[in-house]
């Protein structure tokens, strides 16, 4: 939570970045309880230059629904101007070293037709959409947690360190377009990858950031970043206080936004 906080303010600026639409607490019976979130991703700037030859350049604008339950997640991905395009990522945390074969619990059809690859977050390799996505450049092999004692990350720390622990993303995209729906899917999946290796490494290296830190003072850091976000781009997010809520028959606090200018 502390990571996804700071990349979205760094990201953040006055023309695009994070637009946070809901924050609320949920419970259904797969998930069990955790936070449901609803963002736009406004990525003008991302788009890769084949897309913004026909397309306008706020192709990239993305609603993210995420579900938050940790240790299970489930987000949904999608994209206003490509309206068949969907992306959907569920993910289990598992500690182990990534030895799990099937924790999705998938059928023998789709394990055949899965394509597994291994992101290490201590990999120095990086691409196109490495740099895209942003880099923190931490060597991890020379790095050392002063508040945990955790780390460097040398070869095959996998399977020495202790505590370790694996994030299994099932990503599913579909962009059924003619001509162009494969490279659509291959740039999303390349980003999203280069995400994911990102954010995880992030999340390492800021460890003596949030370590030790309580889920209250986290919440707390969260409403104040939404906050601020919404600023930036220019909008303004509404909180209801638990009195309000109570008034309406309800004690989950909601969170919705509108345009600055229509208010």
């Amino acid at each position: 939570m502390y990571m996804v906080m700071k990349m979205q303010q760094q990201n953040t600026t006055s023309n695009e970045g994070v637009e946070v639409l809901e924050n609320r607490p949920f419970e259904d019976e797969v998930l069990g309880k955790g936070q449901y979130t609803s963002k736009f991703y406004h990525l003008q700037s991302k788009a890769p230059a084949w897309l913004t030859t026909f397309a306008p350049s706020d192709a990239l604008l993305m609603q993210e629904e995420a579900w938050n339950a940790y240790p299970r997640c489930k987000t949904v991905i999608k994209c206003p101007y490509f309206t068949r395009f969907s992306l959907t990522i569920e993910t289990v945390h598992k500690a182990d070293n990534g030895c799990s074969e099937n924790v999705h619990g998938l059928s023998k059809d789709l394990l055949a037709a899965r394509q597994v690859e291994i992101i290490d977050i201590a990999s120095a390799a990086r691409d196109y959409w490495s740099y895209v996505v942003g880099s923190n450049n931490m060597d991890f092999t020379k790095f050392r947690s002063l508040k945990t004692g955790r780390g460097p990350l040398l070869e095959g720390w996998q399977d020495r360190c202790d505590p370790v622990m694996t994030a299994y993303k099932l990503v599913t995209i579909d962009a059924p377009y003619w001509g162009f729906g494969y490279r659509l899917e291959q740039t999303f999946l390349a980003g999203e990858r280069a995400l994911f290796l990102e954010s995880h490494a992030n999340c390492f290296a800021w460890i003596d950031e949030w370590f030790g830190m309580t889920m209250e003072q986290i919440r707390e850091l969260e409403r104040q970043s939404d906050f601020s976000l919404n600023k930036k781009l220019g909008k303004e997010l509404l909180v209801a206080s638990d009195e309000e809520l109570e008034e309406r028959g309800s004690i989950e606090s909601k969170w919705s936004v509108r345009q600055s200018n229509r208010l």
